[in-house]
């Protein structure tokens, strides 16, 4: 079974809050981490972007990875989301079927 950690940015805390409960109640992520602020630099509309934001960090399973990408673009306040995943490759046993269990 695969396993995945999915990072996003929002531009508010309690967006980044309520978009990881919103996952988490849905069942689509196992948990979601809230981190930040965060000091994003970016290119938007032609031209450098400077902004403050929050970094949600969210583990599911294989099984719910495209559904939980597709929720998140739904309640996703930016015109062009970052939703990036990445494949776990390793990890305490318990804890990735702690992830199989409650996103299956």
């Amino acid at each position: 079974m695969k396993f995945y950690q999915v990072f996003s940015t929002v531009d508010s805390r309690k967006v980044a809050d309520e978009i990881a409960g919103t996952l988490v109640r849905e069942r689509l992520a196992a948990c979601a981490q809230v981190t930040g602020p965060v000091e994003s630099t970016y290119w938007w509309k032609g031209k450098v972007e400077t902004s403050k934001e929050w970094l949600i960090l969210i583990k599911t399973s294989a099984s719910k990875l495209n559904s939980l990408i597709e929720r998140l673009k739904e309640i996703h306040p930016y015109d062009v989301p970052e939703i990036i995943a990445h494949e776990i490759v390793s990890g305490n046993p318990e804890y990735l079927g702690w992830i199989k269990e409650v996103t299956e």
